[in-house]
């Protein structure tokens, strides 16, 4: 079996910049050399620390080959009339029109700095690029050996000379040993060495700046086999002069510093660190090039906002002592023609050169939504386009992975999701009851809070309902943060308090109300109520709550509460998660209908007059009667044809496709008959047991908060589902 440790005495004892551009691009230097000598014209992209050192290498190739082809450099010092040194722009365009109407045989230019002359700016081409273009096309015999950086784009009219492209970038895994000498070498090994471990860290230098990082290694001390911290100290020197200064190696642990999502953390684990954790210890290249083809570079975490996916993402950069690059999709947008994508090319290409590297794109619908749904400039085409483009150039061996993180996965592009690119999707969710336990432990260690396991298990079950319920906004990572920094804020006030008094005080012992105060700080005062809007709310919550614990349809009950204190959400019933999380049925859909409608009913009942408090009740019972009767064919008049516009496209979500007048008015129908069965099942229920929602009120107005222990003793027990 081959072994990708190499003897440190085989390496070369010394080694010029140049030596190892000729070694570490052997193949292209062979392959654009083979393309020049058949009259072909060459783009090269590369690195411009490169230029010269490729121009050097192909020339040398040329006189060694006793080729009659001549190199001629476009672009050098001149002079003008008056003595005066020209500009770069204005050497390239003279020497150019000089050189393209010499008539001379067999003359191969050499453009260095193409993209300096005809990248598109803000305002379009200068005229001195507009010159240079014309003058490419005036004499199709020349052939050409052009130089650009592949950050910046070019004119089609200018790629379309070029018959032939090069990409020149990073290093290739199997050259890195020819690459380094052996005084280099000894200080990662005493007599061999291995060159994949440290591959990690500059795959994306080329081979000039790798040759510099090097000179620098060069004078540090000797492996130590003795010193465990010896390579770690090393690669960590690497990893700073690989850095660019806007980039960041974060410092997040996945198990300490995220609480909970235990299946999140497995995902990532099988999925990617796992695999990865294996490139070091295979010793056979066939088996560690059959593992980096399997690694998905690309990852979508999926889940509403505060969730933690920008995190995870970032804790996967520490396991992998990856750099991270965060980007919003907003920024990067441009109202320039190319500017858009010239920012993601810079983008990746950072990444590359930084690599191992994480580039997370918060927010990527943002830009990236299906291609044809654009409602502005339409550069989010564009944008899609060449996000392709980057990801598919990746290399299999290059550690470079893309995050994006979105709350709608169903708005992408269908070509973002395909294999090779956003292939794994993880999702995470508001977190359950476990999650949150450990969430708060954790910044119960970090603030050093006096906070007891008996109050940590009342902010757990307190955290379990809304923030929102209005926006379906429930309490996330973010929110748990926010309480625990409010309580520590409390606890410093307390304790200056204190030693304003002369009182000696270490700490403050937090306690229910100072948990309370805390979930409810908000900006805006608290609202207080008057006894009769109090027991107004009361009702309506009862209402809904009795509805959900007597029809066998709906999801148990969690909590019910009227002490918001908020005017815009003045009270709300939790309800669970049903017992079959995926498969939704007609009698689901029609259960979370009558809980809806039981708050209107619970005050029909009770009440002399109906409030305003049921408009956010209404709108969501028509919405899901709309789905059922539009987009589900679950109205038996109507039959089975879909009456919705297609999904796909966020911004016609849950809009009606154009249909006949009669049409429309069955479908209204339909829609009301759904909801008045359901109006008439939720006040028969209520009518039922007008005693235990009497009882429930009561409670409600007494105590403010009922969990699902609560209920269950007022109301009894919920009747079974038939199956």
């Amino acid at each position: 079996m081959a072994s990708v440790e190499v003897a440190i005495s085989s390496l070369p004892s010394q080694l010029t910049e140049q030596q190892a551009v000729d070694v570490a691009y052997r193949d292209d230097l062979d392959w654009i050399h083979e393309k020049i000598e058949r009259g072909m014209s060459v783009l090269v992209e590369c690195d411009k620390q490169l230029v010269l050192y490729l121009y050097r290498a192909l020339r040398k190739r040329l006189k060694d080959s006793g080729s009659t082809r001549r190199l001629r450099l476009i672009g050098g010092p001149s002079e003008d009339e008056s003595g005066q040194q020209g500009s770069i722009i204005n050497n390239i365009v003279q020497q150019l029109s000089e050189s393209i109407f010499s008539g001379e045989p067999d003359l191969v230019l050499a453009i260095p700095h193409l993209d300096v002359v005809v990248t598109t700016t803000k305002s379009g081409l200068s005229d001195k690029a507009r010159e240079v273009v014309a003058m490419l096309y005036e004499n199709p015999e020349i052939t050409l050996l052009a130089f650009r950086d592949p950050s910046f784009e070019i004119p089609k009219a200018i790629a379309q000379v070029f018959t032939s492209k090069r990409t020149v970038l990073g290093l290739h895994r199997e050259r890195l040993p020819q690459l380094i000498t052996q005084a280099e070498a000894r200080k990662f090994g005493l007599s061999t060495f291995n060159p994949f471990a440290l591959f990690k860290y500059v795959s994306g230098l080329n081979a000039v700046r790798f040759r510099q990082v090097m000179s620098h290694i060069a004078t540090r001390m000797e492996f130590n086999p003795d010193d465990s911290q010896h390579l770690l100290r090393l690669y960590g020197e690497i990893r700073e002069m690989t850095l660019f200064e806007d980039m960041e190696i974060p410092n997040v642990d996945l198990t300490k510093d995220i609480g909970g999502y235990d299946e999140v953390k497995r995902r990532l684990r099988e999925e990617i660190l796992e695999l990865l954790a294996l490139i070091p210890k295979r010793t056979d290249p066939k088996e560690l090039k059959e593992i980096e083809e399997i690694i998905p570079k690309g990852l979508l975490l999926v889940g509403p906002p505060g969730t933690g996916k920008t995190f995870f993402a970032k804790a996967m950069a520490c396991i992998l002592d990856a750099t991270v690059t965060v980007v919003s999709g907003p920024e990067l947008k441009s109202k320039w023609v190319g500017e858009s994508e010239e920012n993601l090319r810079m983008v990746f290409a950072k990444a590359r050169k930084s690599a191992p590297s994480i580039i997370i794109f918060d927010e990527i619908d943002s830009f990236a939504t299906t291609r044809g749904t654009y409602t502005g400039s339409g550069v989010e085409h564009s944008m899609v386009n060449q996000l392709l483009t980057e990801m598919d150039g990746f290399r299999k061996e290059e550690l470079v992975f893309v995050v994006g993180t979105t709350n709608f996965p169903e708005s992408l592009d269908p070509a973002l999701l395909r294999p090779g690119r956003f292939e794994l999707q993880i999702e995470i969710p508001y977190p359950n009851d476990k999650d949150r336990k450990e969430i708060l432990e954790i910044y119960r260690r970090r603030f050093e809070l006096k906070l007891s396991d008996e109050l940590l298990e009342f902010l757990v079950q307190k955290t379990g309902g809304y923030v929102d319920e209005e926006q379906g906004v429930r309490y996330s990572g973010d929110h748990l943060y926010a309480v625990c920094r409010a309580l520590m804020r409390n606890s410093l006030r307390q304790m200056e308090k204190a030693k304003s008094r002369g009182e000696a005080m270490e700490y403050w012992t937090i306690t229910e109300q100072d948990c309370l105060d805390a979930l409810s700080s908000k900006s805006k005062t608290k609202t207080s109520f008057t006894a009769h809007e109090e027991r107004a709310i009361a009702i309506h919550e009862a209402g809904h709550a009795v509805v959900a614990h007597f029809c066998p349809e709906a999801s148990h009950i969690e909590r019910v509460t009227i002490a918001t204190g908020d005017e815009d959400t003045l009270g709300y019933t939790l309800r669970g998660v049903r017992e079959n999380k995926y498969v939704t049925t007609r009698g689901d859909l029609e259960g979370d209908i009558c809980v809806l409608l039981g708050g209107r009913a619970g005050e029909e009942a009770m009440l002399t007059d109906i409030s305003v408090g049921v408009f956010s009740d209404l709108r969501k019972a028509t919405d899901i009667a709309r789905a059922m009767v539009e987009d589900l064919g679950m109205d038996e008049e109507l039959g089975l044809t879909v009456y919705g516009q297609a999904h796909g496209a966020a911004h016609n979500h849950g809009q009606r496709r154009s249909v006949a007048e009669g049409t429309a008015l069955r479908i209204d129908a339909a829609i009301d008959r759904i909801i008045a069965k359901q109006l008439v099942h939720a006040r028969a229920l209520l009518a039922d047991h007008r005693v235990e929602l009497e009882a429930l009120v009561e409670a409600l107005v007494k105590e403010k908060t009922l969990f699902r222990k609560d209920v269950e003793a007022l109301l009894g027990p919920r009747p079974k589902r038939a199956s």
